[in-house]
C-alpha cells in the first residue's frame, strides 16, 4: 500500500496530461500519516493547478507579490485531514478542514503553512491572503468548477495591486480559468484511477 500511495504522489500520468510530482517533503509527510492514494492523487492535481495559476499570475500581474511556493505548500497539502475524516474523500463535509490544520501542526508544520487546511474552504475573512484566494481557486478550478465570489475576492486583490478596472482583470483571469478547467476530465480521470487502489 506504501509504494502505490508513492505512486499517485509521484509517478507520471500517461494520459495527454502532465501533472507535476509532489515534492518531497509533501510526500513524506502524506506517508507519515498514511495518506490514501486516492487523497494523494487529488493533493498532487490541485498542486499542479496551483502551480499552473502561480506562474500565470507572476507572469500576467508581476506587481501582485505573493510567495508561490507556500501557495504550492498549501495546495499540496489542503485536503490532509481527510486522512482522519476518511469518509469525506467521496462525500462532502469540512470536519477534515481544523483536524488538517491540526495534525500538520503536530507533524512540526508552522500553523502559516498549515493554515490552508481551513482556508481552502473558508476564505472570506478580513485575514485571507492572495495566498489562501490562490489555493482556494485551484482547489475549484482543477475539476472545472467556477466560484463567482470567491473570484471576485481575486479580482478584486488585483485591482488593488495594478490599479486596473474589474472588467480588464475579469476578462483575463477568466479566459485563464477556463483554459485550465478544459482538462477537468484528464484530471477527474487521473484521480479516479485511484479510487479503488
Amino acid at each position: 500500500m506504501e509504494s502505490r500511495r508513492r505512486e499517485a504522489s509521484v509517478a507520471t500520468f500517461d494520459g495527454l496530461l502532465a501533472i507535476a510530482p509532489l515534492p518531497n517533503d509533501v510526500v513524506n509527510l502524506l506517508e507519515s500519516v498514511i495518506a490514501p492514494p486516492l487523497l494523494c492523487a487529488h493533493l498532487r492535481i490541485v498542486h499542479d493547478v496551483a502551480i499552473q495559476i502561480t506562474r500565470w499570475m507572476r507572469a500576467t500581474w508581476p506587481e501582485v507579490q505573493f510567495d508561490a511556493d507556500l501557495v504550492a505548500f498549501g495546495a499540496a497539502t489542503h485536503d490532509i485531514g481527510k486522512t482522519l475524516h476518511p469518509r469525506e474523500l467521496s462525500a462532502a463535509g469540512s470536519a477534515h478542514e481544523l483536524s488538517g490544520q491540526a495534525l500538520l501542526i503536530h507533524l512540526g508544520v508552522s500553523a502559516d503553512r498549515a493554515r490552508f487546511a481551513v482556508t481552502h474552504n473558508e476564505w472570506t475573512s478580513a485575514a485571507v491572503t492572495t495566498e489562501d484566494l490562490l489555493v482556494a481557486v485551484a482547489d475549484k478550478i482543477w475539476k472545472g468548477k467556477r466560484d463567482d465570489g470567491l473570484e471576485a475576492l481575486l479580482i478584486e486583490l488585483v485591482c488593488t495591486k495594478t490599479g486596473l478596472l474589474a472588467w480588464e482583470v475579469f476578462a483575463l483571469l477568466d479566459e485563464e480559468l477556463d483554459c485550465i478547467a478544459a482538462s477537468a476530465n484528464d484530471r477527474l480521470a487521473f484521480q479516479a484511477q485511484w479510487a479503488k487502489v
